[in-house]
């Protein structure tokens, strides 16, 4: 499956809900950089992450506690260091950076 990654916030770009449209079952997203804004409790987004459960989201924890994200996070996501970025990256078949 392909691995997705996100950097820019939902609240200014389209580049998360263009990614949803073509994630498929399997899929996984990374959420990087300001695109972790995507995760925050109680929004559009959040609620989307939630109700999407044939994809796997990830958060680089890093990016979530650069912006005081942390205890703000929808527990859909699960947190990751840069280490397990580099690992999803090896054990997707492909990643598709969305700006």
């Amino acid at each position: 499956m392909i691995l997705h990654t996100v950097n820019q916030s939902p609240f200014n770009n389209q580049s998360f809900a263009d990614c949803l449209k073509f994630c498929r079952k399997g899929s996984s997203i990374l959420l990087i950089e300001d695109g972790v804004y995507a995760g925050k409790k109680g929004t559009e987004y959040s609620a989307l992450i939630e109700s999407n459960n044939n994809i796997n989201f990830y958060a680089l924890a890093v990016d979530v506690k650069a912006r005081g994200l942390t205890e703000d996070l929808s527990p859909a996501i699960s947190l990751i260091s840069d280490r397990e970025f580099v690992d999803l990256t090896v054990t997707h078949k492909s990643v598709q950076s969305w700006f």
